[in-house]
């Protein structure tokens, strides 16, 4: 068996030890400089190939995705149509998402911010703490990441709710779906959470007709990508107050330019994407049962729908 792998030169070594754990025998080669016979690779595991790259090895069997979201992969629009394109599904990216997420979701229920800016100052203040069932959490997006870190949310004991593109039934959490369903979703949400896939329908939906909709006060964690929120928007939506604090994680370029406003917006917290990184020690377990099945002729858990976007 051989691999290809398409992706960031400092990545490849603890990839290539995680799946030659998993497959001793097989042959892993790091694009472009290993690259000897395109025919001869069986799974190509990828993060943003090259437009047309992947269409020239002949015999590939699948292609992997370093990541949960495959629009990197997509912007390849020459993609082999006949090969089936598995996104990540992960133990340690699904926890680590979610722990981001409740990390900044119990940061602004508690207003821990307030506290920061009070005790940098030599401020002893208290304030009223709130019940967490008076806090209404939603997540626009309750997929595979969505779905887990809301149900962890609702646990704590959050309002939670979710908005889907069509209906899903998880205990605990309220249920938006579809276009009718996204403002009376936004209106209810005191703290939003973004972990949409990046689609063209979901590119800039956080727009100021949507940050509007929100309740006064509301505060906004992004971790899906950048391309999310128009960022003009949010800035006004931030300095006239209506938009309480925004914790951003993803960009539309990443780095962050050093010039950009949400590097010094005293209402914007920037992480630098690092919400959930993949562990390859632990994601190699998702591939190897993929290629399992493939190998055994049956299709791989989790495969994209290209035309969808997801």
């Amino acid at each position: 068996m051989k691999f290809l792998f398409i992706s960031a030169a400092d990545k490849a070594i603890a990839w290539r030890e995680a799946i030659l754990g998993k497959f001793p025998d097989a042959t892993f080669d790091i694009w472009p400089d290993e690259v000897v016979d395109k025919a001869s690779y069986d799974y190509a595991i990828v993060w943003r190939p090259p437009v047309g790259e992947l269409k020239t090895y002949l015999n590939l069997k699948g292609i992997l995705s370093l990541g949960a979201g495959i629009d990197g992969i997509l912007m390849d629009t020459e993609l082999p149509d006949d090969i089936p394109v598995v996104r990540l599904v992960d133990r340690c990216l699904t926890e680590g998402m979610s722990e981001y997420v409740l990390y900044w979701v119990i940061h602004y229920h508690r207003r821990m911010g307030v506290y920061l800016n009070w005790t940098a100052n030599g401020t002893w203040k208290q304030m009223r703490q709130t019940d967490t069932r008076d806090k209404k959490v939603g997540f626009l997006g309750i997929g595979e990441l969505g779905s887990d870190a809301a149900g962890k949310a609702a646990a704590l004991g959050f309002d939670v709710a979710g908005w889907s593109r069509t209906e899903k039934k998880i205990d605990g959490i309220t249920s938006f779906y579809g276009a009718d369903g996204l403002v009376p979703f936004l209106n209810r949400t005191e703290i939003l959470i973004i972990l949409l896939p990046l689609t063209d329908s979901t590119k800039g939906i956080i727009n100021k007709d949507t940050l509007a909709a929100l309740p006064e006060g509301a505060s906004i964690i992004n971790c899906a990508r950048g391309a999310h929120v128009v960022d003009e928007d949010l800035i006004a939506a931030l300095d006239s107050g209506h938009i309480n604090a925004a914790t951003l994680d993803v960009f539309h370029v990443e780095p962050l330019p050093e010039d950009h406003p949400y590097w010094t917006h005293p209402k914007v917290t920037v992480t630098p994407h690092v919400a959930s990184l993949t562990v390859p020690s632990s994601a190699a377990d998702w591939m190897e049962e993929n290629i399992k099945l493939i190998e055994a002729g049956k299709p791989p858990l989790n495969t994209v729908d290209v035309k969808k976007g997801y």
